[in-house]
């Protein structure tokens, strides 16, 4: 069967966005509800701009399904845009900076910067979101569990109970507008995207993903192009506006000596029957993820995303037309768009990780994927 991978197609205010995923395994529920339920978090969130009152995202699956279950040939996945003007919307001479609109109008030999930012724009992850949830409609069928959410908005930084489970994570996040689980830092946070609405200005942060109820073992360390942490952080990098990927304690690790960073190993034969097959660790400061495999405990992933490029103040730029100095172009926009970020990031490591759960436990239908993994478990726990 072929590899899950995905690619993605459409424009900002084009008349749809196109999601084509191949290599699912056939005999897969899809569940319509909650991947639309992804999409309508990804829409909202604090910070948000007027685009989103506009739309309304749900899915349309063109192909690839029967009664809402797989049958194994390539899923294509519609999305509609309402706001669909992309051949009325005004020419764009002022590039913005931080955006991809002077390099994409160089690299095309374009003045209209137009033609470029209406794919570079982020409404584009709209279909990583759908593609991402539907790989978790997978992961959930073995009990391995995703969630994210805002760890930091602009100097805000929440405090997470490290102990919580992803049912309690899930559950506090979700009592706010900006996702994050502390709802005292919460409340600050909307206050500093306020505070930045009203100074014309935008806001980035830090979001984490934390992904439960994996074996040891996926991914590899015989190829660095499989390597499971690389895939990651390759995908969060792949995000717009995102600037940096830590995988556990990611940058802390190079200011610590070797016996405050490494998870020491131990066995806890209660938990054999456990997807760790009984090895614990007290700590996961490298994230679940040794030798770019899982190591048994939760996959933690941050990621950084700057603030966003379009400022209601404007920045000083150059007219592409006449090359003189002026402000930059204003196209609507949010303040702050890191809570939606967070279900970005949280879906694009979903499917990264179902990526790579498919490879290693391979069928080409849903069935056969289940032997796989229960005979994998069964002989490791042999050993």
């Amino acid at each position: 069967m072929p590899t899950l991978d995905y690619r993605t197609a459409g424009e900002s205010h084009g008349q749809a966005l196109i999601v084509l995923i191949e290599g699912l395994p056939a005999g897969l529920p899809l569940d319509i509800d909650f991947i639309n339920g992804e999409l309508r978090r990804r829409q909202g969130g604090y910070g948000r701009g007027g685009r989103m009152k506009i739309e309304t995202d749900v899915v349309n699956v063109l192909s690839g399904i029967r009664k809402s279950i797989t049958i194994g040939s390539p899923l294509a996945v519609q999305i509609a845009n309402k706001d669909f003007r992309i051949d009325t919307a005004p020419a764009v001479n002022r590039p913005r900076p931080g955006h991809a609109d002077l390099a994409g109008s160089i690299k095309w030999l374009t003045t209209d910067c137009r033609e470029t930012l209406e794919r570079a724009s982020a409404r584009e992850t709209t279909g990583r979101v759908a593609a991402g949830a539907i790989a978790r409609c997978l992961l959930r069928d073995f009990g391995v569990e995703t969630v994210g959410f805002v760890r930091r908005i602009g100097q805000i930084e929440a405090c997470i109970d490290e102990s919580q489970s992803p049912a309690q994570l899930r559950a506090a996040r979700d009592a706010n507008d900006v996702y994050t689980p502390d709802a005292q830092a919460a409340d600050a946070m909307i206050a500093a995207i306020r505070k930045a609405k009203e100074d014309k200005d935008t806001l980035g942060g830090v979001v984490e993903v934390q992904v439960h109820g994996l074996p040891p073992g996926v991914g590899s360390c015989f190829r660095w192009q499989d390597k499971l942490d690389a895939r990651i952080a390759g995908a969060v990098m792949g995000i717009q506006a995102f600037k940096a990927v830590a995988i556990g304690d990611g940058f802390d690790v190079g200011a610590e000596p070797g016996s405050r960073v490494h998870d020491a190993i131990y066995f806890d034969a209660a938990q054999r029957d456990t997807p760790n097959l009984g090895f614990t660790r007290k700590t996961n400061r490298l994230g679940g993820l040794e030798g770019g495999m899982t190591d048994g405990m939760p996959v933690i992933v941050r990621g950084v995303m700057k603030p966003i490029a379009t400022l209601l103040q404007g920045m000083d730029s150059v007219n592409l037309i006449t090359k003189q100095p002026e402000r930059s172009d204003y196209e609507r926009s949010d303040v702050c768009a890191v809570p939606a970020a967070s279900v970005v990031v949280e879906n694009v490591v979903a499917f990264e990780v179902a990526r790579a759960f498919l490879e290693k436990f391979a069928g080409d239908t849903l069935n056969e994927v289940r032997a796989a993994y229960a005979h994998y478990l069964s002989e490791a726990r042999k050993l």
